[in-house]
């Protein structure tokens, strides 16, 4: 399978189908599932030798014995409900360590298989489906576990007691948990196909309810900025509808359970037997009474049944959505036996075209080469490709055709993780983490010491506003940073570009949200730990593009011109209109 990295999650299991998934992470845990059916045997066993007894002790009263045959009778009772309250506790402890242990394993082989997707399959999920996957699907599959597979289990089981035992009392009894026992089948069968689609459908509805909550969270300022609040709360009030007409139909499926119809009648014929049988002088009071105690044993399967096949189709249903997210291949993969060295810091587009989408391409026949050192700067208007050329450099997406070469290797060749590990981007959409601002610097090399930190943070000019909080590096920032303001989001990803120390920096219009005089000053740093590395600058600053060794102008996703700046300023109208644009247009135009 395809995949940009692969975790060693320690285990392996059956992707083919939902049940396979689900079997193979059963197997791993043996002792536990013996422990549990173990338990649920003897439970239903013992449960069946309670009405044993109190026949026996009906017929001791009837034949007139003493009393110490009733307090054995009673003795009896006790010392087997003790011996099945210990294996209870054995069964459920094991029931909930088996379920717990399923849900740490499936969310570890979840977890490990996103993050080797590549962008190209997140751009395409919304982040509340995957987060409802993670979450809510695998906890569903612990419940399916426990209470619902142990349920079932232990239902099974005291539908097989009375079929054992009947016959022991008098084989013709047997007859009526027989019919029952048949028709039960047939009907939960009936109650599991109906069902099914059902579950699908509850834990997709959940899906899409989460997306739509999670996006909005996301995207609050704008919806709080244009007065949105109303028509969102409409919307996700739409969604939890639909979760709850899902419900209602389950509940409906539920409401019609046909096996409570025949628990009923199944009483009313094994009574109607059993007095026949009787009269005939086939069998005593005694057995009459240790029968009907046989077939009561049947309301515990029929009672819980419902619940606990619910809960399994549940379970089923989320097996199958994680497994969709799991066998997805990606167009990416890790490429373990790639070419492995240190970059020297060359770069090459060769006649490259690439689009997010099948048949619309964002760049055109893109061709430049780029030598070691060398600062070059991409420019061009909104929308004309230049990210998209860095994202295609350490392979976050792969090029419909050309190629991209790095020390005149194609990217595809390269180790993947050897390629990225050598290339530090700063984009413009900065992510921290909830964390430390010690370990957002830090984060691509945990090792680093303080007095590291702190020096990139210098050269990156954040060193005195950090030191202005209460906790200095130890203040953890919010979400992606939002307690920080857009200049010190940036700065503080600089410096954890620069404590990388790559052979090739991508700034991606990194000091857009600074100001001049801050500007100044991390030019200064960035002209700095551009030496003797491959820096590639994304801008349309005039401050940042004048010193660069070459400038290569994007037009529409297609390369119209090359060179330095002077010559661009008199050579290339597209290069001059960039200027026009965001430049101080007097300025330039005296320059043409």
């Amino acid at each position: 399978m395809a995949s940009e990295f692969i975790a060693r999650v320690g285990f392996k299991t059956d992707h083919s189908s939902p049940l396979k998934f689900i079997w193979s992470h059963i197997r791993r845990q043996p002792l536990v599932a013996v422990l549990m059916v173990i338990g649920a045997f003897s439970n239903a066993a013992l449960a069946g030798a309670v009405p044993i007894f109190i026949g026996q002790a009906f017929n001791s009263v009837i034949a007139g014995e003493g009393s110490e045959a009733i307090v054995g009778v009673a003795l009896a009772i006790v010392a087997s409900q003790l011996l099945r309250a210990g294996l209870q506790l054995v069964r459920n402890f094991s029931s909930e360590i088996f379920a717990q242990r399923i849900e740490r394993d499936v969310r570890d082989e979840l977890y490990a298989s996103l993050l080797g997707k590549s962008m190209t399959f997140h751009d395409m999920q919304p982040v509340g489906e995957i987060m409802a996957r993670v979450t809510n699907d695998v906890r569903e599959m612990n419940l399916m576990m426990n209470p619902g597979m142990n349920l079932i289990i232990g239902s099974g089981m005291f539908l097989l007691v009375p079929l054992l035992s009947s016959p022991a009392i008098y084989p013709p009894l047997v007859l009526v948990p027989a019919v029952f026992l048949t028709l039960y089948v047939i009907a939960q069968y009936r109650f599991i196909t109906t069902l099914h689609p059902i579950a699908q459908a509850v834990r997709a509805g959940f899906g899409h309810m989460n997306a739509r909550l999670a996006e909005t969270i996301e995207g609050l300022q704008v919806v709080k900025g244009a007065a949105r609040e109303q028509r969102e709360i409409d919307l996700f009030a739409r969604s939890a509808d639909e979760v709850r007409d899902y419900f209602v139909r389950q509940g409906d499926i539920e409401a019609r359970y046909l096996p409570f119809l025949l628990l009923g009648l199944s009483v009313f014929g094994a009574l109607l037997h059993a007095v026949y049988l009787y009269q005939l002088g086939l069998i005593n009071a005694g057995q009459i009474v240790a029968f009907l105690g046989q077939i009561f044993l049947f309301g515990f399967p029929v009672f819980t049944s419902m619940r606990s096949l619910s809960q399994v189709a549940l379970g089923y249903a989320s097996a199958r959505r994680i497994l969709e997210i799991i066998t997805t291949e990606t167009d990416l993969d890790q490429n373990r036996a790639g070419y492995d060295q240190p970059i020297r810091g060359a770069v090459e587009f060769r006649h490259v075209t690439f689009g997010y989408t099948d048949g619309s391409p964002v760049l055109h026949d893109v061709s430049f080469k780029i030598e070691p050192g060398q600062t070059v700067a991409v420019v061009g208007q909104t929308g004309s490709g230049k990210s998209t050329v860095t994202k295609l450099l350490n392979r976050i997406y792969d090029v419909d055709a050309g190629q991209v070469l790095v020390d005149d290797v194609p990217v595809q060749d390269w180790k993947l993780g050897a390629l990225r590990s050598q290339i530090s981007m700063i984009e413009q959409d900065i992510f921290l983490f909830s964390r430390s601002i010690a370990d957002n610097i830090a984060f691509s090399q945990p090792d680093a010491t303080r007095e590291q930190i702190e020096a990139v943070a210098r050269k990156a000019q954040a060193h005195d506003f950090i030191t202005s909080f209460p906790d200095g590096y130890e203040t953890i920032v919010g979400q992606r940073g939002v307690t920080l303001s857009g200049g010190q989001r940036q700065r503080l990803a600089i410096a954890r570009a620069f404590l990388s120390d790559p052979p090739i920096l991508v700034l991606d219009d990194s000091t857009s949200a600074i100001d001049s005089a801050t500007e100044d000053l991390i030019q200064r740093a960035i002209w700095s730990a551009s030496r003797g590395r491959t820096t590639i600058l994304i801008t349309h600053r005039l401050s940042q593009i004048r010193w660069a060794d070459h400038i290569i102008v994007l037009r529409q996703g297609r390369v119209v011109a090359q060179g330095k700046h002077d010559d661009l300023l008199n050579s290339s109208e597209a290069y001059r209109r960039i200027f026009a644009r965001y430049e101080e247009p007097a300025a330039v135009e005296n320059v043409g």
